[in-house]
């Protein structure tokens, strides 16, 4: 059973997707609808994935996910915003305050589900095999989940974890945003989302130097670089 903590305070939300979740048989759910409290609960209780509203009493959703993301007891745990905030600012800073994924109310709970799916399930999973590359001595170990830049340890989020071992993997071959959001996030090409651009920028950031590895190829996407 995955452990599901949903952070809001509209009831109708936390009860909706409290049984959208239930239906699937195979996530626990608990609910905290004040922020203190739910960094209190995120904390005690270490779920496998956090459902994070933004508009929150006491500490606002940006902060818990700042906080969180900080901390090295629950950087690892995925986030995902769900928030009436539906501007493109709200989803940038979201993703690069350490989000892993953002759904803007109102929303479809069999899509919500589905996203949560596949976060929750890569968040149990080793993803690659042993990988190193460059002058900057970039390696990354899938067993552990781990990524370094020589003696360096490069704290990433699940998906950025992911992301950049899709992009290893298929290194010399353009990545379309479509196929990205197929093979990294399991959702279908025909949504839209600029979730991979947000990742893609904070994956540079957090790589340094090493960061230009990962081009991109005007009006198609991107690619990691085979030489």
């Amino acid at each position: 059973m995955r452990r599901i903590l949903i952070i809001d305070d509209e009831t109708g939300v936390v009860d909706l997707v409290s049984l959208n979740l239930r239906k699937e048989g195979r996530f626990t759910v608990s609910a905290a609808m004040d922020g203190a409290i739910g960094l209190q609960k995120a904390r005690e209780e270490s779920p496998n994935l956090i459902i994070l509203d933004l508009m929150l009493p006491g500490i606002s959703g940006f902060e818990i996910c700042r906080i969180l993301k900080a901390d090295d007891a629950t950087r690892a745990i995925p986030i995902l915003i769900l928030s009436a905030r539906a501007g493109a600012d709200d989803r940038v800073r979201g993703f690069e305050l350490g989000a892993d994924d953002y759904v803007t109310k109102p929303f479809s709970p069999r899509e919500l589900v589905l996203r949560i799916n596949g976060l929750a399930q890569f968040n149990n999973e080793d993803v690659g095999d042993e990988l190193e590359w460059g002058d900057d001595n970039l390696a990354l170990s899938g067993s552990r989940h781990e990524v370094s830049l020589g003696a360096r340890r490069v704290r990433l989020t699940a998906i950025e974890f992911k992301l950049l071992t899709h992009l290893i993997q298929t290194r010399g071959r353009v990545q379309t945003r479509d196929l990205l959001l197929e093979q990294v996030w399991d959702y279908a090409s025909s949504m839209t989302t600029r979730t991979v651009d947000a990742h893609i920028l904070r994956l540079r950031k957090k790589l340094r130097n090493a960061g230009d590895v990962i081009e991109t190829v005007r009006s198609c996407g991107y690619r990691f670089r085979d030489s």
